[in-house]
């Protein structure tokens, strides 16, 4: 299913310009999300967008990943690496094993 997107394609541009302008239409394609029709003696050949926007177009999140992603930037945990991530798991896991003391009477869990 090709989803309608309210983005125009206004900017066209002929194969010999965007074999000469690569670069720049790459760049603009990338940093604004701009899409290119690229034009083939007169005929729309090829559309050129960022990879960002291809996925957003062609499979965009659903709304509960979308609510997900709003809660992790609110409370600022979208920004943890991958090594604060693997330590938060495995104290996880150690609670959930017992290994760690119990607060309250500093005993280990399940003994």
């Amino acid at each position: 299913m090709i989803r309608q997107t309210s983005k125009p394609m206004n900017n066209v541009v002929s194969a010999l310009t965007a074999r000469t302008q690569l670069g720049q239409i790459l760049r603009r394609a990338t940093r604004n999300n701009e899409r290119f029709v690229v034009d083939r003696r007169g005929e729309p050949s090829v559309v050129i967008m960022s990879i960002k926007d291809y996925v957003d177009t062609m499979a965009p999140a659903p709304q509960w990943l979308k609510d997900i992603q709003a809660s992790s930037r609110r409370r600022g945990t979208n920004r943890l690496t991958m090594k604060q991530i693997d330590a938060e798991i495995a104290k996880v896991r150690r609670q959930e094993r017992g290994i760690l003391s119990n607060p309250a009477d500093d005993t280990p869990r399940g003994a």
